[in-house]
């Protein structure tokens, strides 16, 4: 019969530390994903959204997700903002999305978003945007009015990442 020494069997049973940390970490991403489609689904509920074209459970996972008033005012951003951003959901809340932009941002894409707002139309545009510690970023952003089921605009969504390619 082979002997077994304690060093053998502590080893053999033993997880490295780090993976505890990705698993954390993963479980972490899960529950906030969890917490951000349970508050999307409680606002499309209360205003009986028409969901069948937006894809939010799919979208939320790779995607930051905005939704605003129709008088733009941010009523939710999935917890990706904050690392997009640097800011966290309740530090936006209730305000525009001009809060990203600065100088750098372009009046003339601007201006086209506003147009698109106007008109009540999808658009998609590519923004230089600022984060909380100044800094730009540019955010490539495709947004939708959201109807209700009565075919009535409630708000405005936007599907939101960051830009790596330009």
């Amino acid at each position: 019969m082979k002997s077994v020494n304690a060093e053998d069997v502590t080893w053999r049973n033993s997880v490295p530390i780090m993976a505890w940390d990705f698993h954390y970490e993963y479980v972490k991403e899960l529950k906030a994903l969890t917490v951000d489609l349970e508050k999307v689904n409680q606002i499309s509920n209360r205003f009986t959204w028409d969901e069948k074209e937006l894809n939010i459970k799919e979208r939320i996972k790779n995607e930051v997700v905005v939704v605003t008033d129709l008088s733009l005012r941010i009523v939710f951003a999935s917890s990706g903002i904050k690392k997009m951003t640097g800011y966290r959901e309740e530090e936006i809340l209730g305000k525009t999305p001009k809060m990203f932009q600065g100088p750098e941002t372009s009046e003339k894409d601007l201006d086209e978003i506003r147009e698109a707002l106007k008109l009540r139309i999808p658009f998609e545009k590519t923004l230089d945007n600022y984060r909380k510690n100044g800094k730009t970023y540019k955010c490539k952003i495709n947004a939708f009015p959201v109807y209700n089921q009565k075919g009535k605009i409630s708000h405005f969504i936007a599907f939101e990442k960051q830009d790596l390619s330009a």
